[in-house]
């Protein structure tokens, strides 16, 4: 396995990174922009992902770029998580030393009949509450339990808490749709620079 990560931009902002992760199973490379507008050009081979980080970086007005090439004749799984694992780790170091950001995000979205919230904190410490009852197994050929997996993959990599809890929903699609949006917009209000702490770290501690 391989792994070579170079900031793209110097400064703050713009906030940005880019990765490439090689493996047996996938070759990940992901660039991302937290200072961005919400374009992306996203081809990971796995349709509904693919579908579900075009509508994540919108949402979060980040620039991202991803591509990845894995074994997806066997099934989504390694794509999924692997792409996750990348994301996760371009953010972290996108943040830096997390000076001056807002730390905190939250998002109530409601999508059609389905209704998540969304709650961040970026902490350093990687926690997911994972609250999403999704009724089918699959949307189209994407296997719903890799949801799961690739927020715990993500969360992994970035440092970050969250909770997801679905308050209501009845259409698979919908209800996944809806958590991803909602993590974007958490994330978005959560990487803002606060103009009251531009020059702070965000903890009683001095680090986080």
């Amino acid at each position: 396995m391989s792994d070579t990560s170079i900031p793209v931009y110097a400064g703050n902002p713009p906030r940005a990174y880019s990765i490439t992760r090689k493996t047996a199973e996938t070759d990940v490379t992901v660039t991302l922009n937290l200072d961005g507008t919400g374009s992306s050009s996203i081809d990971t081979g796995v349709g509904f992902l693919d579908h579900m980080l075009t509508l994540f970086a919108k949402h979060a007005r980040f620039d991202l770029e991803l591509t990845c090439k894995g074994d997806v004749q066997i099934d989504d799984h390694h794509s999924t998580e692997d792409t996750g694992i990348c994301l996760g780790r371009a953010f972290a170091a996108a943040l830096g030393d997390k000076r001056g950001i807002a730390r905190y995000g939250h998002a109530l979205l409601p999508m059609d009949e389905a209704l998540i919230l969304a709650a961040v904190d970026l902490s350093g410490r990687d926690i997911l509450r994972y609250g999403l009852d999704i009724p089918t197994q699959k949307v189209g050929t994407f296997d719903t339990e890799l949801v799961e997996e690739f927020l715990l993959a993500f969360v992994r990599n970035a440092g970050v808490t969250l909770h997801l809890r679905q308050l209501d929903g009845t259409n698979s699609h919908h209800i996944i749709e809806s958590a991803f949006k909602a993590l974007a917009r958490a994330l978005r209000m959560a990487v803002a620079i606060d103009p009251a702490q531009a020059n702070e770290i965000p903890s009683t501690k001095g680090v986080l």
